[in-house]
C-alpha cells in the first residue's frame, strides 16, 4: 500500500470515528468512557443516572441524577471533561422533608420520589430543584457542590407535576417552568423569586402542551433563550425538541426537532446543553428507555445551526442520531471516576452509598466496631421481603465486561428469626445469605423472597460474592475463608420502578428486634 493510500485510509477511519459512525450493539461494550488513543467511547457512564442535568461552573461541570426513593437523595455529580465524572454529595439528606411514605417504616414511593430537577449556579451559589409526583416542587442551595446543602424549600405542593428547571434574565429575575403531567403534559412557565425560594403562581403562561412533554430544561446562548424538552409519539418514540425565544415573557413559539428517537440505541433524550473545555457543545445525556443497567449516560456533539443546537451524528441528514466515539472535550493527567464499594474506615458513608428509603438511624453504626458497619436487624414490612425490610445499603451496579462484588459478614451475634447477606434487585430480587433458626445458621439462596436453605454454616465469617457481565446474568457464591467459593445460584438482573440494578447489604428479623451482623467491606472490581 502506497503512502498516500495509508494516509486517505487513516483518514476515512478516523472520520468515521469522530462522525460516530462506528456503531455498537446495545449493552454489548466491552469498552466504555475514555480511550487510550484520545478518544471516548459511549456509554460515559453504564450505570443508574437518570433524569440527567448538567452546568459548567468556570472549568468544572456538575450534573444531578434522580434518585426516587433512595436516600440520601439527589446525587450530585462532578468532571472536569465531561467524560469522567466522580460522585461529590446527595442533596437532600433526609427523604422525610418530602413525605413520610419515603421513611423505612412506610417505604411507600418505590418508583415515585425524588424525580427529574435541574442544576443551577448564580450569584456564588448551587441551586438544585426536583419534583415529585405526589408532593411537588422542592428546592436547595449549597456554597460548593459538595454541600452542606440546605434543608428543603417546598415551592409548590401539589400532586401531578414533574422535570422543573430554572434560569435568571440578565436583570437577574428568575423563571420557574415545570410540567403538569397529570393534565395533557401543560407546561408553565412562572415568575420567581431571585434566591430561586418562592414562585408566582399568577404569572403561569402555558408554553408548551401534550405528546408526553417532558425533560425541561432553560438554558441561554447568544440572543435567545432556549427551552429544550423531550416529546413522544407512539409511532416514532421519544425524541428532543427545542422552542425559543428573545425573552422568557414570550411565545416561545419557534420550535426545532434536535435530534432523532435513535430506539436502537434506547433513545437518549434528557440532559444538559454545554460547553465543553474544547469550546465545543455537548449534550450529558441519559437513554431514556431502561432495561437492567438503568438508564445510562452518553456524551453526544451539539452543532448550533440557525441558532438551533442540534444534535449527534448529521452525516445523513440535518437531525442527528447516536454517536458511540469520539474525541475526548480534554484529556486529564487526574481521572475522576465513580466511587464503588466501601471499607467502613470513616464515621460517614461515602456518597455513592445509598439506603432504600430513609434508613432508621438507631439500627445501624460506623462507630461502635472500628472499621466495620453494623447493621442491627428489625421486622420487614411484610415477612420475609427483601423490598420491604428498612436499611438495606445499596450502591449502582454498572453494566461492564467483569464486574465482581466481594462482602465479607460477621454473622456471631445472628439472632433467631433473622436473615442477612448480599443482594441485587429491582423489580425482581435474588442474593445469597445466611439464615438464622433457633441456634443454627444457614447459607440460604433468595430469588424474589423464596428461599433455598444450603449448608450449615458453623464459622464467625462469612463471604459472599456475585459476579456478572454484560448479560446482565449474576451467579452468586458463598464462602467461610474469602477463598474457595462454592456457586449457589443464578439471578437475571432486571429493570423496576423507573431504576436499574442496584446490589444491596441486607439484614432483617422476621421474628423482632434482635440480633446484629458486622460488615467489614464491600470490594467491587470492575473493568474500565
Amino acid at each position: 500500500m502506497t503512502m498516500k493510500r495509508l494516509f486517505l485510509l487513516q483518514l476515512i477511519l478516523s472520520t468515521a470515528v469522530l462522525c460516530g459512525m462506528a456503531q455498537r450493539t446495545w449493552g454489548q461494550w466491552d469498552k466504555w468512557g475514555e480511550q487510550p488513543d484520545g478518544t471516548f467511547m459511549n456509554p460515559v457512564l453504564p450505570s443508574d443516572y437518570s433524569d440527567l442535568d448538567c452546568i459548567r461552573v468556570g472549568e468544572d461541570y456538575y450534573a444531578i441524577s434522580s434518585t426516587m426513593q433512595y436516600s440520601p437523595g439527589m446525587t450530585v455529580l462532578h468532571s472536569t471533561d465531561l467524560v469522567n465524572w466522580e460522585i461529590v454529595s446527595n442533596a437532600v439528606e433526609d427523604l422525610t422533608q418530602i413525605s413520610p411514605a419515603l421513611n423505612w417504616n412506610q417505604m411507600d414511593r418505590y418508583g415515585r420520589g425524588v424525580w427529574a430537577g435541574s442544576i443551577r449556579y448564580n450569584k456564588g451559589r448551587f441551586y438544585v430543584l426536583f419534583g415529585t409526583p405526589e408532593e411537588g416542587y422542592f428546592v436547595t442551595s449549597a456554597p460548593k457542590a459538595e454541600g452542606p446543602w440546605e434543608p428543603l424549600t417546598p415551592l409548590m405542593l401539589e400532586s401531578g407535576w414533574d422535570d422543573c428547571t430554572c434560569i435568571w434574565d440578565e436583570q437577574g429575575q428568575g423563571y420557574f417552568l415545570g410540567t403538569k403531567f397529570a393534565d395533557n403534559c401543560k407546561t408553565y412557565i412562572f415568575r420567581m423569586s431571585e434566591d430561586c425560594r418562592s414562585i408566582d403562581r399568577s404569572s403561569a403562561r402555558l408554553v408548551n402542551e401534550g405528546n408526553h412533554r417532558e425533560a425541561n430544561k432553560l438554558i441561554r446562548h447568544g440572543e435567545y433563550y432556549y427551552f429544550v424538552f423531550s416529546e413522544h409519539q407512539n409511532h416514532l418514540g421519544r425524541y428532543v425538541m427545542c422552542k425559543r425565544d428573545k425573552s422568557l415573557t414570550g411565545s416561545f413559539s419557534e420550535e426545532r426537532q434536535l435530534l432523532l428517537p435513535c430506539r436502537e440505541s434506547n433513545e437518549p433524550n434528557q440532559g444538559g446543553i454545554i460547553e465543553g473545555p474544547d469550546g465545543k457543545w455537548y449534550f450529558f445525556t441519559h437513554h431514556g428507555s431502561g432495561d437492567w443497567s438503568g438508564r445510562i449516560a452518553s456524551l453526544l456533539p451539539v452543532e448550533w445551526v440557525d441558532g438551533w443546537p442540534m444534535m449527534g451524528d448529521r452525516s445523513k441528514g440535518e437531525i442527528g442520531s447516536m454517536v458511540w466515539q469520539m474525541k475526548m472535550p480534554k484529556i486529564e493527567k487526574r481521572k475522576l471516576s465513580i466511587g464503588r464499594g466501601g471499607e467502613f474506615k470513616k464515621s460517614t458513608l461515602e456518597p455513592w452509598w445509598q439506603w432504600n428509603y430513609q434508613p432508621r438511624k438507631s439500627m445501624y453504626s460506623l462507630k461502635e466496631r472500628k472499621g466495620w458497619l453494623r447493621l442491627r436487624a428489625f421486622k420487614p414490612l411484610e415477612k420475609n421481603t427483601l423490598l420491604k425490610a428498612g436499611n438495606t445499603l445499596t450502591q449502582r451496579t454498572f453494566r461492564s465486561k467483569v464486574n465482581e462484588v466481594t462482602v465479607k459478614m460477621d454473622i456471631s451475634q445472628m439472632a433467631d428469626g433473622q436473615r442477612a447477606g448480599l443482594a441485587h434487585y429491582a423489580y425482581h430480587s435474588g442474593a445469597v445469605g445466611v439464615v438464622c433458626e433457633g441456634q443454627n445458621c444457614y447459607f440460604e439462596f433468595r430469588e424474589n423472597d423464596q428461599c433455598l436453605r444450603l449448608i450449615p454454616v458453623n464459622s464467625r465469617y462469612v463471604w459472599f460474592k456475585t459476579e456478572w457481565s454484560l448479560n446482565g446474568v449474576a451467579t452468586f457464591a458463598y464462602s467461610t475463608d474469602g477463598k474457595n467459593f462454592t456457586n449457589c445460584g443464578k439471578h437475571h438482573l432486571t429493570w423496576g420502578y423507573y431504576r436499574g440494578d442496584r446490589i444491596g447489604i441486607y439484614c432483617f428479623n422476621d421474628l423482632g428486634e434482635n440480633g446484629y451482623v458486622d460488615v467489614d467491606y464491600m470490594r467491587y472490581k470492575m473493568n474500565r
